[in-house]
């Protein structure tokens, strides 16, 4: 646990995957990448699934709500280790019920970050997760992941984020949006058309929780270097180039969603003027 101001941040982790690097680091060759991340030998690289508690004084809020329920095959193919528990058993290890969660914001609607969204009750019939909660997401990447294409459709299920739309629980938003006092949703595209990151500035103090526009702190880093899921890479390189402008002005603290070695850290400038993620260390919730 950290602070932002006043407000009490968590950093919880869904779950840890092994995934084939070629979509990790895209173009980025082997010999570059292999340097700074352990890979096996059947060139899989391990992913992390973050996700945020956010309290202010009187809301929880979930920045990306992992998995949820995932199939076994699934499972198995990846080598999911969920033995944390995933976001609700995080949860529980604070103290915090899934009805105690006031507000969602989804970065983007794909499966891994917003699979835990929904949820099977009793009877099978599908709830949402965080029955209590406003859930959020930009009405772009609603739009996109429910009218997929060929390259997209693999990385969307409806029944993630439709159900909600249906019971009045989500609320689409027209780009840059204040959440609440101290908390904003921004447009940061390049991953998805309508990804969004997440800003809290409380108290003289900024975190980013820059979600899959650098899915590693290497690719916050390196303009050049993005994943192969980036359905805009060359978006992604300008978004980030206006990111880490802000990052070195604001000194603001930096939160990756899938790094396994440095899943938080601050932007600098080495002396050759090349960016660097420092990192600072955080204990899962």
């Amino acid at each position: 646990m950290f602070w932002v101001g006043e407000f009490r941040v968590h950093l919880i982790n869904d779950a840890v995957a092994q995934m084939d690097a070629g979509g990790v680091f895209g173009l980025v060759p082997r010999a570059l990448w292999s340097t700074m991340m352990p890979h096996d030998d059947n060139n899989r690289v391990p992913m992390a699934y973050h996700a945020l508690l956010i309290q202010t004084p009187d809301k929880n809020i979930l920045v990306d709500v992992g998995y949820g329920e995932i199939p076994d095959k699934q499972m198995l193919n990846w080598f999911i280790d969920r033995s944390s528990g995933g976001v609700t058993g995080a949860l529980g290890r604070l103290g915090i019920d899934r009805h105690d969660i006031h507000l969602v914001i989804d970065t983007h609607l794909h499966g891994d970050h917003a699979g835990g969204n929904i949820m099977h009750d009793a009877a099978g019939q599908l709830v949402p997760t965080y029955p209590n909660a406003e859930y959020v997401v930009q009405r772009r990447e609603y739009h996109d992941a429910t009218h997929p294409n060929e390259r997209t459709r693999a990385t969307y299920l409806e029944d993630n984020y439709v159900p909600l739309i249906e019971s009045g629980h989500m609320r689409l938003l027209d780009g840059d949006t204040e959440l609440l006092p101290g908390v904003r949703g921004v447009v940061t595209p390049g991953h998805t058309p309508g990804h969004m990151s997440v800003i809290i500035e409380n108290g003289g103090q900024a975190l980013m929780f820059v979600c899959d526009l650098a899915s590693y702190a290497i690719h916050f880093e390196r303009l050049g270097w993005m994943t192969a899921y980036d359905v805009e890479p060359l978006v992604t390189l300008e978004t980030k180039r206006i990111w880490q402008a802000w990052a070195l002005k604001t000194n603001a603290l930096l939160v990756f969603p899938h790094d396994t070695r440095r899943p938080m850290g601050r932007f600098s400038l080495d002396e050759k003027g090349r960016g660097v993620i420092t990192p600072v260390p955080e204990p899962y919730a």
